[in-house]
């Protein structure tokens, strides 16, 4: 088809025409045996011409004789296309695209009108409001006309550009005497009062849309737009209601003052909603409890509706009939999982420092619904209100527990789900009962239905801590052994999810028990290791994670032969049957880091095909990375990443044991590829094992010095920084290590290194603590071992140092930072005068400097300064300083 000319009376050519026609409806039809693949390219080979987009626009408003899946066909097509292409078309086509547009906002065929509403507000995202004038004047006729398909077609498309691109609407625009959402809100507003269900759903969810960008528009208006809420509230159709829901749990998050005058109503009008028939309208409505909870409201406005909350929240918390954990919990264990029961699993990478990200616990199942959510809400108002809500909950969960009879099952289950959700919350009411209450649970653990039995290793875990702080008590050692046998037993269930939570659950005990583990460690290895060979794949993850928290449990108490007999063998077995590119190696390596940190010098027996296969898998991805056919293997950097943690892992167990292995092979190299990745986790891996290995053989690092200090230095950038602090964290801990083994070596990049650490100290406010504390103690460490470089620079850092240095706790690292003070002091005395206070501060901070040589020197630095500070000085510096401040110096006699 010849392009034509760009007039703006563009006409189609009919072969043009048929022959995209007949694509399209190729394309669409389920019965035609043509390859759909083949069909695509003819498309894609038409898509060049310069009025291909003109052609859909034309068959998707005007091909009156074609079917409305062909137009619509067309439609989506035509999105798609303008998405990449419309900035590069002629102005004219552009024009005519959307002169085309217009008029079928008010086609008769709902589909057609719907698909309108998406391309047009494709069109808006890309050329903006000003690009389309006559736009905005068409869907104020639209929505004047009273003509529902008008209407409908004109709000559908408002409500698309409300929902992705609303800023669009609330800026000004030339030519326009007030932003476009000034001229829509009185008409959204005028809908909400349409006998429509579909008008008045688009328009509240339009308008909903703006909470969070509060034009003033809206701002001036808000009494109007809550009493349309309060309107709304009991309106006939459900997905009306759900979005009244949805303002207001948005406006007590966001805008809680706006509520305050309606608290009473809105509460009220939430519980009641909360037992509303359709359950999306409910779920929506039980996000609020834990919503005004979150905003810090203050507690006593919902104190009075609690004895009429609980029951409600309660009564939603039993299992709905078409839950699919119903489904799931009839399922057999020796059924194998298909590939789509994994979930996807992410490794966080290995971080040095003191505040590491909380795991969230994972849920078993992943879908939010009522029963989850209410069961949060019992759980934030537990720890809101505490014990006051014992008197109104537990008669009804003890009239749950003791419902008798097959059919009441789900009450059952419900009330041990409530005991679990206040058990963190209410505990100071409950301990008193706890003994009880666990003698009570630990039956149910036998239970012949499958979700009682899951459930109860859930609620027990949410004891685990009380649990094992009551060992030393009468019984409480029997408690926690019944407990412990007890998760046990469920591990080996048949049912695969009782065997997913009982293996959670009893990773929660073992992180709490810690070494009381000890006495019971061959029964338990004896249990994990015949689940390993028991379970299917997606729950052998579970168990992984339980025996790598074991092993970080107890420690070195694993490190006998009969329990590593039990141990190793199923696990090395398995690493065996495992190919380097089987996805299934990720939690395995996992579990090795944690045995090998566990074991310490103790692995060395397994040590060296562990190590091996590590520096394989590395290489081999490194050569996918580069090309993938050739190896025939699918790049993944996940395989990399949680191979240098094990590597990481091997380097802190074996210590110095580790320098045979590196001598042998090529990590050095391999390990330089990954530090300049282009991929953060794989660097953030990479610095933390540069780190452990400086630590312990730095030998084998010295060759390529120069470039590992590059690019850790390069990682300090403040751009750098702010993309990924994690890595920056682990990089400047790893230039650390470096300059205190290699020493004066450090000197090339110790100025530039000085130069990224000073602003990071400088503006620690917005940074994590980590990193704050990984800088002060590497420049701490720079200045000691090179203080003719740092020193002249000192009064540029002082201060901010000083105060990250007295936030730090005693250690090792805390010792070397302050070698690098008084070295710095010794080179460039003056330099530390107008920061005497803060330097005290931080001598302050040691609880107690247990090196005695660095505690003689710092006692040299304070008299050496009481020295040079006379007639009056040194006293006026200790005066700003508080009492106990100067307690703590009084140990160096100053």
């Amino acid at each position: 088809m010849a392009a034509a000319a760009a007039t703006p009376s563009w006409q189609p050519q009919e072969q043009g025409f048929k022959e995209i026609c007949g694509l399209l409806e190729q394309q669409i039809s389920h019965s035609s045996s043509a390859d759909k693949a083949q069909i695509w390219q003819h498309l894609q080979r038409y898509s060049h011409l310069p009025d291909f987009n003109n052609y859909l626009a034309f068959i998707f408003s005007r091909a009156e004789g074609k079917s409305v899946e062909v137009r619509q066909a067309a439609g989506l097509y035509l999105k798609n296309n303008l998405r990449n292409a419309y900035k590069s078309m002629q102005p004219a086509y552009q024009q005519y695209v959307k002169s085309e547009l217009l008029p079928c906002l008010g086609a008769a065929d709902k589909h057609i009108r719907s698909t309108t509403g998406t391309i047009i507000s494709v069109v808006v995202e890309i050329g903006g409001v000003v690009g389309w004038p006559e736009l905005l004047q068409a869907l104020v006729n639209c929505l004047d006309s009273n003509d529902l398909n008008h209407m409908e077609g004109a709000m559908d498309a408002l409500s698309k550009i409300c929902e992705d691109i609303p800023q669009y609407l609330d800026s000004d625009v030339p030519g326009l005497a007030e932003r476009p959402i000034n001229i829509f809100l009185p008409r959204l507003f005028r809908f909400f009062q349409s006998p429509h269900a579909s008008l008045r759903k688009l328009s509240l969810g339009s308008v909903n849309q703006y909470i969070m960008l509060m034009p003033s528009a809206l701002y001036v208006s808000m009494d109007q737009y809550l009493q349309g809420l309060f309107i709304l509230s009991n309106d006939p159709s459900a997905e009306v209601r759900k979005l009244v829901c949805a303002a207001f749990v948005q406006l007590i998050e966001v805008r809680p003052s706006f509520l305050e005058p309606h608290l009473r109503n809105v509460i009220e009008h939430m519980l009641q909603v909360n037992k509303d028939t359709d359950e999306e309208v409910a779920l929506e409505a039980c996000e609020f409890w834990s919503a005004y909870c979150d905003a810090q409201l203050p507690p006593e406005n919902l104190r009075e509706f609690l004895p009429r909350l609980i029951p409600v929240l309660l009564s939603n918390m039993a299992y709905a009939d078409d839950d699919e954990s119903l489904i799931e919990a009839e399922e057999d264990g020796s059924q194998p999982d298909r590939d789509q029961d994994l979930k996807p699993r992410f490794h966080a990478s290995r971080f040095h420092g003191s505040d590491e990200a909380e795991d969230e616990d994972d849920d078993v199942v992943n879908t939010w619904n009522l029963r989850k959510c209410s069961a949060a809400a019992l759980d934030i108002l537990s720890n809101v209100f505490g014990d006051e809500i014992l008197p109104t909950l537990m008669p009804i969960v003890e009239a749950k527990l003791s419902a008798g009879g097959d059919d009441a099952w789900k009450e059952r289950e419900a009330a041990v789900l409530a005991l679990g959700a206040i058990g963190e919350g209410c505990i100071n009411g409950l301990y008193p009962h706890l003994l009880e209450i666990v003698a009570f649970l630990i039956p149910l653990l036998d239970d012949k239905f499958p979700l009682i039995r899951s459930i109860s290793c859930w609620t027990l875990s949410r004891f685990s801590k009380f649990i094992v702080q009551g060992i030393g008590h009468p019984k409480g050692y029997e408690q926690f052994d019944n407990v412990l046998m007890g998760l046990l037993r469920r591990i080996l269930d048949d049912n695969k999810r009782v065997q997913e939570a009982a293996c959670s659950a009893f990773a929660t005990l073992e992180e709490e028990a810690a070494e009381e583990l000890a006495p019971r460690l061959e029964i338990i290895l004896k249990h994990l290791m015949t689940a390993f060979g028991k379970y299917q794949r997606r729950n052998l993850r579970i168990v992984y994670d339980a025996i790598g928290t074991l092993a970080e449990a107890v420690g070195g108490e694993l490190n006998q032969p009969g329990y590593l007999e039990i141990l190793m063998p199923p696990l090395i077995e398995k690493w065996q049957q495992l190919s380097n590119s089987d996805k299934d190696l990720f939690p395995l390596l996992e579990c090795f880091t944690s045995i090998a940190h566990a074991l310490g010098t103790g692995f060395t027996q397994f040590a060296e095909p562990v190590f091996r296969r590590c520096i394989n898998i590395i290489q081999t991805q490194q050569f996918a990375k580069a090309d993938s056919t050739t190896t025939g293997v699918q790049y993944d950097k996940e395989f990399i990443v949680c191979s240098l943690d094990l590597l990481s892992g091997l380097a802190e167990g074996l210590g110095s044991g580790i320098e045979s292995l590196v001598a042998q092979c090529s990590l050095r190299d391999l390990l330089l590829h990954c530090c300049v990745d282009d991929a953060s986790d794989v660097r953030q891996s990479a610095f933390a094992l540069l780190g452990d290995l400086a630590r312990v053989c730095p030998v084998h690092l010295h060759p390529r010095l120069s470039e590992f200090l590059e690019a850790a230095a390069k990682q300090l950038e403040i751009s750098k920084v702010k993309e990924a602090i994690s890595v920056a964290n682990n990089a400047c801990w790893a230039i650390g290590e470096l300059a205190v083994k290699v020493r004066q070596e450090i000197s090339p990049v110790v100025l530039t290194v000085i130069s990224s650490l000073v602003p990071i100290l400088q503006h620690a406010e917005g940074l994590n603590k980590s990193l704050i504390e990984n800088s002060a103690i590497t420049l701490g460490r720079l200045a000691w071992v090179c203080p003719e470089l740092v020193s002249p620079h000192m009064e540029h850092f002082m201060q901010s140092w000083c105060t990250a240095l007295s936030m730090i706790r005693d250690d090792v690292e805390k010792e070397d930072a302050f070698r690098g003070l008084c070295a710095m002091v010794k080179a460039n005395p003056s330099g530390a005068l107008s920061s005497l206070v803060y330097m005290c501060k931080a001598i302050a901070s040691w609880h107690e400097i247990r090196s005695e040589d660095l505690h003689n020197e710092v006692c040299q630095v304070l008299h050496g300064y009481k020295q040079m500070l006379r007639n009056g000085a040194w006293d006026q510096c200790m005066s700003a300083l508080e009492p106990p401040v100067k307690e703590k110096l009084s140990k160096y006699q100053v």
